[in-house]
């Protein structure tokens, strides 16, 4: 059976069409770094190159035809997979971290090949998708509308102190026993995706308007993001490389 599927079409940019192998397009938002931060890791370990596109949100790139045929939901990050035919682009933050575990760490370092472990993994990894990023987000974004609403604010701080109490539970170990330096895994955890896909956001909590006097509450928390900022790849994933100029 024949397709008429197209990756790329006459608008599509010169840089993006004629990419090989892995090309991400992004903007250095927390989206943007949780996947630069993983090819950041995957260069460290498994020399993993890949192109990389810049899209600058603030013009509207991301909603012209070329880029909603990768990604009809018109958002940043874009991974594209050109090795395969046709090329294959992938959307969301969550399956794009996952989809690069599963093709390019196939040892899984930022993983688990036990099944047990890396539903843990997926669980951590989803929670923050859907019960975090989308607070924070929210909070952040009425902070700074022109148009306030206390009601909004107060709703979203509530509930972006409260996810971040539930990362505290689960790294302090209170009900488990466990005290954890990563999300998943056995004893002390590893540092996996779903470290990456929650740090990018959390690191943020100050531009997100708490004080240093409630984060106190969460000392393990606390612990957390400045044990995975002090990582190298880390620090590249959210560096000047991929700053808009």
């Amino acid at each position: 059976m024949t397709s008429n599927f197209q990756t790329y079409h006459e608008q599509t940019p010169a840089d993006v069409k004629e990419a090989k192998g892995l090309h991400l397009l992004t903007q250095n938002t927390p989206n943007g770094q949780k996947i630069q931060i993983f090819l950041e890791e995957l260069a460290t370990t498994h020399c993993t190159e890949w192109a990389t596109t810049l899209i600058d949100t603030s013009t509207n790139e991301q909603k012209k035809g070329w880029f909603l045929s990768l990604n009809p939901n018109g958002r940043i990050p874009v991974l594209v997979d050109n090795t395969q035919t046709p090329p294959h682009p992938v959307m969301e933050t969550s399956a794009q971290l996952l989809y690069l575990l599963q093709h390019f760490d196939v040892e899984k370092k930022f993983g688990f090949q036990d099944e047990l472990e890396q539903s843990e993994v997926i669980q951590w990894l989803f929670f923050w998708h859907g019960s975090g990023a989308p607070y924070q987000g929210n909070m952040t974004f009425f902070r700074k509308a022109q148009e306030q609403s206390s009601f909004a604010i107060t709703r979203f701080r509530k509930e972006t102190f409260r996810v971040f109490g539930v990362l505290e539970l689960q790294l302090s170990g209170k009900y488990t026993g466990q005290a954890k330096d990563y999300l998943a895994g056995r004893g002390k955890g590893k540092y996996t995706v779903a470290d990456m896909g929650t740090w990018a956001w959390v690191k943020n909590w100050r531009g997100s308007g708490f004080t240093e006097e409630e984060m106190g509450a969460f000392p393990h928390l606390l612990g957390w993001i400045e044990r995975i900022g002090e990582r190298q790849a880390v620090q590249r994933g959210i560096g000047g490389k991929y700053v808009l100029v």
